[in-house]
C-alpha cells in the first residue's frame, strides 16, 4: 500500500513538472513571437545603450512636490498594469523600484504599441519627470520610452494574498539550490540578496585600505604552482602541455609571500583565490577567498592586537556597530578578546589533559570522548579532531586559541618559553575559525627538518601533509627577518558580519553538483 502511494506521488510530481514545463514553453514561445514582431516592425529588441541620469531610491528620497525633476532611468519591469491609453508599471534598478506612468498621447502611438508588447522581465529606458500620484506614490511620468532588452524567459514573480488579515506570499523564488544555481534570477527577484554582496565588497575594500594605510604593499603571487604548500590540504592538479609538467592550484599563498619578505619587503598582503580539494558544506567551498599578510620584525603577540583592531574597525565600518548577529548569537567584536591555549581550551571544555601526551594516550582520550579516528593520523591531527569536535563549536565570542603542538604547525616558530608548542593562534568566533597566524619560522635548518617530518607523515597516508619545497628553503637560507604572518578567511568573515549561515550565501556562484 505504502509503495503504491509513493509511486502515485512520484507520478503526480512528474505530471506537475510536465505541466510546469509546458507553461514555461508556452510563455517563452509567446515572448519569442513578440521579439520577432518587434523586429518586423523596425524595433531593435537589443539596442546598444541608454543614457541613465538617476536611480529609484535617489529619486524617491529627493522628491519635492513643488519641484518636479526631469530624469532618465532604466531598469527591469517587475509589475505591469496595461490599460487602454495609459498604463502603470514598476521598474527595478540598482537601488530599488520606482513606478512609471506611461500615456499613449505623451510617448507617441508607436512607442505605446511597443510597450503593449512588453512583459515582466523586459528591460526598458524612460525619460520623463517626477510627480506624485493621487494615491501618494512618487512616480515618473514618461515622455520618452525605449525597449532595451527583450526577456525571452519569464522570471518567477512572487504573489501576495491576504489571508485572515495577514499577507501570505506565494510562488517566491526561495528554493536554496535553485537560487545558488541561478544567482542571476536570485538577484532579480530577491533584491535583498544584493545587499549581502554590496557589504562583502565594502568589507574587502575596508580591509585593503586598513593594510595599505599602514604601509603594506598589495602583491600578486602565482595561482598555478609547481609545488603546493602553506597549508594542510589536498590540492587540485593540472598539466601544463608546453612545459610537460604537473601544476597545482594553490592551497595558500604563504610561501610566495615569505619569499617577498626575504627579498626586502617589510609588509606584503594579497587577497587570493585559493583552492582545496575537500568536502563541501556550510562553511567550506573548494574555491574560496583568503587574505594573507606578512609583516617583518613582528611576532604573533603583535598580530593578535592588529587582528582585534582590524575586526573591530571593519565591523564598525560596515555595520555601524561593534557587534553582529550570527547563528542566533549576538557577537561583540570589541577588543580585547579572550585568550586560551589549545591545551587549556580542551581541558576547560572536555575536562581532559592533553599536555605532553603520547599518540597512544591521545587515541585513548579521543576514544573515551566518543571519537572514531582514522588509524593513519598522528598526534597533531588527533588533537585537532578533539578540538574541532568538542571545543570550537562552543567558542561563540571571539577567542584566540594559542600555542599549538609543533606537529600541527610546521611553518611556525617554536614557542619562546613553552616546550613542544609553537607561537601560533587561531581566532574563533561564532563556533568557527576566522583566521590563523604564526610567528613565522625563519631558521632554514629547522624548517627543513619540519618539512621532512611532514614528508614522513605523507608516507603514513596523510595526504594533507606538506611537501618539501626546495626553492622556499633556498630562499630562507638567504635569510628572512623575524616575521608575523596572518591568513583570514574572507568568506567566513563576511558570513559573520552579514549574519549569513552558509558560505554559499556570500559567494556569488558557489560550486554545486551538476543538475
Amino acid at each position: 500500500m505504502a509503495e503504491a502511494q509513493e509511486n502515485n506521488r512520484q507520478h503526480t510530481l512528474s505530471a506537475d513538472r510536465e505541466a510546469e514545463l509546458r507553461t514555461l514553453n508556452d510563455q517563452m514561445k509567446r515572448r519569442i513571437e513578440e521579439r520577432s514582431q518587434l523586429a518586423e516592425e523596425g524595433v531593435e529588441p537589443y539596442p546598444y545603450g541608454f543614457d541613465v541620469t538617476a536611480y529609484s531610491k535617489t529619486i524617491i528620497g529627493g522628491y519635492r512636490d513643488d519641484k518636479p525633476e526631469t530624469v532618465s532611468v532604466a531598469g527591469r519591469i517587475m509589475t505591469i498594469r496595461k490599460m487602454g491609453k495609459a498604463s502603470f508599471f514598476h521598474i527595478q534598478d540598482k537601488e530599488g523600484k520606482v513606478q512609471i506612468y506611461i500615456k499613449r498621447d505623451d510617448v507617441g502611438q508607436e512607442a505605446y504599441k511597443v510597450f503593449k508588447l512588453l512583459d515582466i522581465g523586459d528591460i526598458v529606458g524612460i525619460k520623463g519627470y517626477t510627480f506624485r500620484t493621487k494615491t501618494g506614490e512618487i512616480s515618473i511620468h514618461a515622455e520618452e520610452f525605449r525597449l532595451l532588452s527583450k526577456s525571452l524567459r519569464p522570471i518567477p514573480v512572487a504573489k501576495e494574498k491576504e489571508v485572515g488579515g495577514q499577507k501570505v506570499t506565494y510562488d517566491a523564488f526561495s528554493d536554496k539550490e535553485m537560487r545558488y544555481r541561478q544567482r542571476y534570477v536570485d538577484l532579480i527577484v530577491n533584491p535583498e540578496v544584493k545587499q549581502t554582496f554590496i557589504k562583502r565588497s565594502a568589507i574587502i575594500s575596508f580591509m585593503r585600505n586598513f593594510f595599505t594605510d599602514r604601509g603594506y604593499i598589495e602583491v600578486e603571487t602565482p595561482i598555478l604552482q609547481p609545488i603546493y604548500g602553506g597549508a594542510a590540504a589536498r590540492p587540485f592538479a593540472t598539466h601544463h602541455n608546453a612545459l610537460n609538467m604537473e601544476l597545482y592550484l594553490r592551497i595558500a599563498n604563504e610561501l610566495y609571500l615569505k619569499r617577498l619578505i626575504v627579498g626586502g619587503f617589510d609588509g606584503v598582503f594579497e587577497f587570493a583565490k585559493d583552492f582545496r580539494n575537500e568536502g563541501i558544506d556550510r562553511f567550506h567551498n573548494p574555491e574560496f577567498t583568503l587574505v594573507e599578510l606578512y609583516v617583518a620584525y613582528k611576532d604573533y603577540y603583535w598580530m593578535m592586537e592588529l587582528v582585534e583592531e582590524l575586526f573591530y574597525q571593519t565591523c564598525m565600518s560596515v555595520n555601524n556597530s561593534d557587534s553582529t548577529h550570527f547563528l542566533g548569537h549576538n557577537i561583540s567584536l570589541k577588543p580585547p578578546y579572550k585568550r586560551l591555549t589549545i591545551a587549556d581550551a580542551v581541558h576547560e571544555y572536555c575536562a581532559v589533559d592533553i599536555k605532553g601526551k603520547s599518540e597512544t594516550d591521545l587515541r585513548n582520550i579521543a576514544k573515551d570522548l566518543g571519537l572514531s579516528l582514522d588509524p593513519k593520523i598522528s598526534s597533531g591531527k588527533i588533537i585537532d579532531e578533539i578540538f574541532g569536535e568538542f571545543v570550537e563549536p562552543k567558542l561563540i565570542q571571539p577567542t584566540f586559541i594559542t600555542n599549538y603542538p609543533t606537529e600541527m604547525s610546521p611553518l611556525a616558530k617554536k614557542h619562546r618559553s613553552e616546550e613542544g608548542v609553537v607561537e601560533r593562534f587561531e581566532l574563533i568566533a561564532g563556533g568557527k575559525e576566522l583566521c590563523n597566524s604564526f610567528s613565522e619560522l625563519n631558521d632554514p635548518v629547522i624548517q627543513r627538518e619540519r618539512l621532512e617530518a611532514q614528508a614522513k607523515l605523507r608516507l603514513r597516508g596523510d595526504d594533507e601533509a606538506m611537501v618539501v619545497d626546495e626553492d622556499f628553503l633556498r630562499a630562507l637560507e638567504y635569510g628572512m627577518p623575524p616575521c608575523a604572518g596572518l591568513g583570514i578567511g574572507v568568506d567566513r568573515l563576511v558570513m559573520l558580519l552579514t549574519g549569513q549561515d552558509s558560505i554559499r550565501d556570500v559567494i556569488f556562484f558557489p560550486h554545486m553538483k551538476p543538475e
